[in-house]
This record gives C-alpha cells, structure tokens and sequence, in this order.
C-alpha cells in the first residue's frame, strides 16, 4: 500500500502549514478526529467552512455558488439534471474533483456501507508505466471531458486534458471518467478511440487492485483531506436507516491551495489558470 494513514490525528495535532505542506509533498491524504469538539459544534457548516480557510481558498461547487455542499442520498432520478454521483447511494468510480485539496466533514455514516477507498494516484501511474507503457502514453493524451449537467455557469460543451500529466517536473492526475464516457457518447463531442478506452479500462482495472487502496469508514466528527492531484477517491455503496436523523450526511468543501503546484497549460480552461499557488479550480456561478 503506497498510502500509510491508518488513523485519524486528534484536531489538537492538527497545524495547517504542516497540513498543507504533507497534502502538497507528502501521502496526499490527512485524517483528523474532532472529538468532543464535534459534539460542542452549533453549526457545523460554518465552522467546517472556517476550519477550511485556515489552509486554502474555497471554491464554488455549483452554479449556484455553493461553497460548502451537503453529501447525502437525494433519491433523484438518473436524469434529474440536479443529479450528482455523491448525491446518491449507489458506488462511485476512482476519481478526482475540480480543485486542489478536496475536504470531508462526516456528520452521520451510513447505516450500513459507504466506505471510503483512496489510491495514490502517482503509484497507480509508476504501475501503468511499467506493465504498459504503451497505455501510459495514452493517458497523457488529451481526453474530451463533457460539460457537467449542474456546471450552468459553464457554456463550453467539453474540455479537452490529459489524465496524466507532468509539468515544470511536477506530476498531476486528473480523472472522472463518467464525464469522458458522456463525452463519448454526445455527437456534439469529440469520441475516444479504441487506444483511450483501452487505457481507461486498464487504468480502472489497476486502481482496483486491493494493495494500492486504503480502505476505512468515515465516522461523525472525523475530518478527511486529499489532494486531488496525486490521489483517487470513491466510496461503496450503502444503505441508510430509516430515521431521517441517522441517514448518511458529509459536507464537501472545494479547497485552492496557497502551496499548489503548477498545471499543464491545457488545465486552464477547466480551471481558470495553471499557475502554482493561484486561486483555481471549482465550478463558475451562473449570475
């Protein structure tokens, strides 16, 4: 397992320079237990948001702005346009999201399931580069990514970057394959060939190998970061109880990082600039 984080830090611990700088140069991952601290929060949104500040710039999340987004199963259709994957119960892809350090509060697990798994995404590439260096080179190839259905404050229909990337001698891995699949099978985008979808597959295929993953459940009050560009995230699917106050409820905040390092120039259509250290990333508010 290239990722040692087996237990949470206790909040006392926590310093956010030394956060900031493991998140940037280190595992990619931090754990942080709130404890009594949890049980004393009168609003827990608020004080996620502010505990957010102290290490990064919040990013938009929606077309409507949101800084800090509740994570729950909404029960939504499939082609709800206000559907999106963390919103419901069902299992989630390895992927990454549009920011530099993705944060997690959990307010309540689930009932039963939902456990979180996280890869190294730069071991994920050493792999693919040795066994396949064929499929390696793909993945640096520029893959068509489809406008996603809550980005409204976004008029471009897709985005063309690269999965894996290296730029100025600084590594960057960038993947939600449910935006290339979508992009794929939208006339109005570019398709893939059958090179790139080898390569996904086989990129998929590595990253569910049970050595590369650390595995754990969140609990109430526990905090989790990662940083978006060296690793890959999910969560299985679950059940919820029946009482609504017991349902499964995390808050996600999209954080650009002070200490953040430079992009491929292809990035800076999805994110606004590929300069290190920059305010980037999110989605734009439709106002």
């Amino acid at each position: 397992m290239s990722i040692n984080c087996t237990t949470p830090i206790p909040l006392r611990l926590f310093e956010p320079k030394s956060a900031s700088h493991e998140l940037e140069n280190g595992a990619g991952i931090i754990r942080i237990d709130l404890g009594n601290t949890f049980n004393d929060l009168r609003d827990p949104e608020i004080w996620f948001l502010e505990f957010c500040r102290k290490l990064g710039t919040p990013v938009s999340q929606s077309a409507e702005g949101e800084l800090v987004l509740s994570i729950r199963d909404q029960s939504l259709g499939q082609n709800d346009p206000k559907t999106r994957g963390p919103n419901t119960n069902k299992k989630l892809g390895f992927h990454t999201d549009r920011c530099d350090v993705i944060a997690f509060l959990c307010l309540m697990p689930a009932m039963t399931g939902g456990e979180n798994q996280v890869v190294d995404s730069r071991e994920v590439e050493r792999i693919i580069k040795r066994e396949r260096p064929d499929i390696h080179s793909v993945l640096k190839e520029k893959f068509p990514y489809k406008r996603h259905v809550v980005d409204r404050g976004n008029q471009k229909p897709f985005v063309m970057q690269p999965i894996f990337s290296e730029f100025k001698g600084f590594f960057a891995c960038s993947y939600l394959r449910v935006l290339i699949d979508r992009a794929d099978q939208d006339d109005n985008c570019p398709s893939l060939n059958e090179s790139q979808r080898q390569a996904i597959n086989f990129l998929d295929e590595v990253c569910e190998r049970p050595e590369l993953q650390l595995r754990f459940t969140m609990k109430s009050g526990e905090i989790l970061l990662l940083n978006n560009w060296t690793t890959l995230h999910r969560r299985t699917a679950f059940d919820d109880s029946l009482d609504p106050e017991r349902k499964r409820h995390l808050l996600r905040v999209w954080l650009s990082m002070p200490n953040s390092r430079p992009l491929d120039t292809s990035f800076i259509e999805n994110f606004g600039t590929n300069e290190a250290g920059t305010v980037r990333g999110g989605m734009k508010p439709n106002v």
